[in-house]
């Protein structure tokens, strides 16, 4: 606006000092691996669309992907040799490459082995050869936590989205390598404060800091029995009467 309409400067940067209105921060929901692993076992990996379920919710969750990026990701995105890595396009047309778990390498091997030939460059496809749609994955994960909440009943109680995934591969980083910059480039944040939420949400860096911090003593004491309430009490002095039970 300070462009197209110069007349209008003084009040625009009237209008960009207004503060921001402070809201409500809570922490980040995710999972904890068991509840994943549950998760990766739903899918039926004898027919085809549970193969496929399967390597999207792997991939989705060792890349920490947004749901826009897994779905954009290009046949041409993947390559299993000879380290098995993935490109990502992510916000703001920032590429980002991640390498992959062997797991996860081998559930895209699995998805491609039975995926055909499509006239789109997409790696996921629909039932009906279509490239995945964001509506689409979320149907499927909704699916997925369902059957795996019958066996892992922690799950039910959950409304999981694919963003619980995201923040689930950030919390599983930032736990194994303590490093708040890898889990920024993992996921592929603009900016680190954006990171910062996930060390609110990790016990674990805030029990290494109370382990490492000496906590101050208290004085030990004992109750004497020669209180006088408890010299009262001995002496049958505070005896409720019979009207207090009626």
């Amino acid at each position: 606006m300070e462009y197209r309409a110069p007349a209008a400067l003084e009040q625009i940067h009237r209008v960009l000092a207004i503060p921001t209105k402070k809201t409500d921060t809570y922490l980040v929901k995710h999972l904890s691996m068991e509840e994943m692993q549950f998760i990766f076992d739903a899918p039926d990996s004898t027919v085809r669309h549970g193969i496929r379920d399967r390597a999207m919710l792997h991939l989705c969750f060792a890349g920490g992907l947004r749901v826009s990026e897994l779905i954009g990701i290009r046949m041409d995105d993947l390559k299993l040799q000879p380290q098995a890595t993935v490109l990502i396009h992510g916000k703001g047309r920032k590429q980002r490459c991640l390498p992959l778990w062997k797991e996860t390498a081998a559930a895209l091997r699995a998805w491609l082995t039975i995926r055909g030939h499509a006239s789109v460059p997409e790696l996921f496809l629909n039932a009906r050869g279509e490239p995945m749609t964001r509506s689409g994955f979320e149907y499927i994960l909704r699916k997925h936590v369902h059957t795996a909440a019958k066996r892992c009943p922690a799950l039910s109680s959950k409304r999981v989205s694919p963003h619980w995934l995201r923040h689930s591969c950030a919390m599983r980083i930032l736990q194994a390598t303590k490093d708040l910059r890898k889990v920024s480039l993992w996921l592929g944040h603009a900016n680190m404060q954006t990171t910062e939420m996930y060390v609110r949400a990790d016990p674990t860096v805030k029990l290494e800091a109370l382990e490492s911090a000496i906590a101050p003593k208290l004085r030990s004491g004992r109750f004497k029995a020669t209180d006088k309430l408890i010299a009262s009490l001995r002496a049958g002095s505070f005896m409720p009467s019979e009207k207090a039970f009626r």
